[in-house]
């Protein structure tokens, strides 16, 4: 592949984007006019699914290509060390992040020859250790930053609105603006220097629709009124549940993390006017979608170009009584993955096959003409964007998550997802949760003491203790010398 014939790469992610967000993915209340042009054209992977059900370490799965166990990145705050972003650049792509990428330390280079760093919208403790390009523009116009310090003191009914809020500032500091605006300029001011001379890869961070759910009010407009699919919340769902994820909902319920005062019994009507909220600050990353591919194209970005958009995981929004995200729900795993060409793939397609979202790095490799490392668990989807005869997801994804500073009472959990079945497990005491995913696609039903389905539990644990095993076998070839054969523990 010639310098010439590798194409522009543009990753836009956003964090904590449900699946059923996107208006042309069957979601008719979800305003992504955008997004719907997007997976018109491009391919949408219709079963991708989170890592971890947590910012960090899905983000340094993908990055790296090993699995949150295996690399030790179970927790937001684990230290980066691997990252293929190096590999790129090295190769001679000039790589750019503009927004969040949730790295360990947040400002560290990465490999990417610029950084234009916004982290997480609600960071009042942080900004002293760190500032953000947000932060200093912030500072810059002598206002204060919003989150759950200005809103606890600001809003009359803070701990009635689930953490959805009016953005107060002005709608350019807001941080999807903010981000979308940057790229904006970076696309503008690099298209003589960089498109000529060499292939970019380009990652958009949108911190939205991570809360505070706090759209600005042109954006809420319309948004009030529309039928949102709320799950019903039901004491016997509540009562089904594990007790460390029902002892996890009372944490939740007992402080405002990201300015989220967590009601499980929420009305319906305070649920609706969180969906709105957040409904809202998609619209806004959409518009944003829709004038970065415009002005890619203006700028000749997109003539030999692959724009992959995806999400870091989802939020709960509520169902099954619990808030955002730091459990293995369809709503916090299942993620949006839609990858758009100038004509490289066949589009207007629907590939349905699993795949878990890391699976992303490794394409972004073999787009670029490099060799996918052996250590990689990643696969690419590059033959399923292809249409090759044979192509092929994964048989079974898995996600994972351990204790952190939120999530303080589980240990560690794990699950395994196919077509059919979906497996869950607690670290500890025989603790669980079994769903048919064909009979019982909400989730509600909890077969795990069910001896009828003694066989199913079996077979999924022992799909979980294989997939340790291995992944961690292949994360060891790193470390391992010349001659070793990765294609040994090939499934």
């Amino acid at each position: 592949m010639t310098e010439n014939e590798r194409p522009n790469i543009v990753f836009i992610n956003t964090d904590q984007q449900r699946y059923d967000t996107i208006g042309a993915l069957g979601f008719d209340y979800a305003d992504t006019p955008n997004l719907d042009t997007l997976v018109a054209e491009g391919v949408n992977f219709s079963g991708c699914y989170a890592n971890s059900p947590v910012c960090g370490p899905t983000r340094a799965a993908l990055f790296s290509g090993i699995s949150p166990h295996a690399s030790g990145k179970l927790h937001n705050g684990a230290r980066w060390d691997d990252c293929w972003i190096r590999d790129l650049a090295q190769s001679g792509y000039h790589c750019v992040n503009v927004g969040k990428m949730h790295t360990q330390p947040m400002d560290e280079k990465f490999g990417f020859h610029e950084r234009y760093v916004v982290e997480n919208k609600d960071r009042s403790q942080i900004p002293a250790k760190f500032l953000d390009e947000l932060d200093k523009a912030i500072l810059a116009h002598n206002l204060e930053k919003p989150g759950g310090n200005t809103y606890s003191r600001d809003v009359p009914d803070y701990e009635q609105n689930l953490g959805a809020y009016e953005w107060p500032l002005p709608a350019h500091l807001h941080p999807d603006n903010f981000v979308g605006d940057t790229a904006l300029r970076w696309i503008d001011m690099a298209s003589h220097e960089y498109r000529v001379k060499k292939p970019i890869f380009l990652e958009i961070g949108f911190p939205g629709p991570h809360p505070p759910y706090d759209p600005t009010g042109d954006d809420l407009d319309g948004m009030y009124g529309r039928e949102y699919p709320l799950l019903p919340v039901t004491d016997e769902e509540l009562a089904s549940q594990p007790q460390e994820l029902r002892e996890f909902r009372s944490h939740q319920e007992s402080f405002p993390y990201d300015s989220v005062w967590f009601d499980a019994k929420a009305s319906d009507e305070r649920r609706q006017r969180l969906w709105a909220y957040y409904n809202a600050n998609m619209r806004m990353i959409d518009r944003k979608i829709g004038e970065i591919m415009s002005t890619l194209r203006s700028n000749g970005f997109l003539e030999n170009a692959v724009v992959i958009f995806s999400s870091d995981h989802g939020d709960n929004l509520g169902d099954h009584g619990l808030s955002q995200k730091w459990n293995m729900y369809e709503q916090s795993v299942h993620v949006p993955l839609v990858v758009w060409s100038s004509g490289l793939f066949p589009g207007g397609r629907e590939v349905s096959d699993l795949y878990s979202w890391f699976d992303i790095g490794a394409t972004v490799l073999e787009l670029a003409g490099l060799s996918v490392p052996k250590h990689f668990e990643a696969i690419s989807l590059l033959p399923a964007l292809r249409d090759e005869l044979g192509a092929k997801g994964r048989k079974v994804v898995f996600s994972e998550v351990a204790r952190d500073q939120v999530m303080q009472t589980v240990e560690y959990c794990v699950m395994a997802r196919d077509h059919e079945w979906k497996y869950i497990e607690y670290l500890g005491d025989d603790l669980g949760q079994l769903f048919s995913m064909i009979e019982d696609p909400n989730e509600l039903v909890n077969l795990w003491n069910d001896s009828n389905y003694a066989d199913v539990r079996d077979k999924y644990a022992k799909a979980v203790h294989s997939w340790i095993i291995r992944s961690d076998i292949h994360a060891s070839l790193r470390f391992a010398g010349p001659g070793i054969r990765s294609d040994l523990f090939d499934d």
